[in-house]
């Protein structure tokens, strides 16, 4: 082997040892992860780990925790009812107060605020999208949303990490791998995890997977990941129309629906299922299913 196929191998060694410890973090986000642990999980010395992380990632661990944590509160706010004190507790924060500087510090606003802004924006969406004598949109609950109950799916992903517009080269890779392998075939769904909304998290460290299911064994290939997606209870909804209408669906699927459902989010990737291609199909044609995960009932 050369000494850029020894680099390039040891490159891709290195993002699947961190992207293992990303993985595990994300499962339980609420666990005290020490550097000792999460050092063992990627094979590194936590001196080693520390850099290494810090290098790939570009904050530290403890950072990229807390970050998370904030985020998550974020989106628990603009997804429930619930008090913010509760949820301050649960991102880790011993008193009400030093969560409200934090999250000030994060998002430039006070948490209260944050949440009203979600739901102004949530009712005016509704307004507008309602015909007249419709109650389409009138409500929460008469917005076209199923529950369902989905069994896990083995997938083949590839990373993506910064805005959602441009993910396509991770589809790009993701297809041209499995192309070569005869792996896509009339059955095959192509999904896009998305980790982050872009309100709540940098542009720059939002987090997606490009996926494809798969229907036999198959050995990963550079930069491609073998996964499962578990299953579980979803919401349902279709998106139709442009990319870029895409966020107000979830405003309403997540800042209406979900608050007036009675259900709560799982922390867990939101699913989209592309039905017809983006690359080959108008704008106004695109047909998007859109799954968010729920916590059982």
């Amino acid at each position: 082997m050369t000494n850029a196929g020894k680099r390039s191998s040891t490159i891709e060694q290195y993002r699947e040892r961190v992207q293992n410890v990303l993985d595990h973090i994300q499962a339980d986000l609420d666990r005290l992860h020490s550097l000792d642990e999460l050092a063992q999980l990627a094979c590194f010395s936590p001196f080693q780990f520390h850099r290494v992380f810090r290098g790939m990632v570009g904050e530290p661990v403890a950072e990229y925790i807390r970050r998370l944590r904030l985020e998550r509160a974020g989106l628990r706010l603009l997804q429930s009812r619930r008090p913010v004190t509760d949820i301050a507790f649960e991102a880790g924060y011993q008193n009400l107060e030093s969560f409200i500087r934090a999250f000030r510090q994060r998002f430039g606003q006070p948490p209260s605020r944050f949440r009203r802004l979600r739901e102004v924006q949530a009712r005016h969406l509704f307004a507008r999208d309602s015909l007249p004598g419709s109650s389409l949109f009138s409500s929460g609950e008469n917005m076209d949303v199923q529950i369902i109950h989905q069994a896990s799916r083995t997938v083949a992903s590839v990373r993506h990490t910064g805005p959602y517009k441009n993910c396509g080269k991770s589809w790009e890779a993701l297809c041209g791998w499995a192309g070569q392998l005869d792996l896509i075939g009339p059955n095959t769904q192509f999904i896009g995890l998305c980790y982050d909304d872009p309100d709540v998290t940098p542009a720059d460290k939002i987090r997606y997977d490009a996926c494809i299911t798969l229907d036999r064994p198959v050995t990963p290939g550079k930069g491609v990941t073998i996964r499962e997606i578990p299953g579980g209870a979803f919401a349902k909804t279709l998106h139709l129309g442009p990319m870029e209408k895409l966020s107000e669906t979830y405003v309403k699927l997540c800042g209406k629906w979900l608050p007036q459902s009675g259900r709560e989010m799982k922390h867990a990737p939101n699913l989209e299922i592309y039905l017809n291609d983006p690359d080959k199909t108008p704008p106004e044609e695109l047909r998007i299913e859109i799954q968010l995960p729920l916590e059982d009932a």
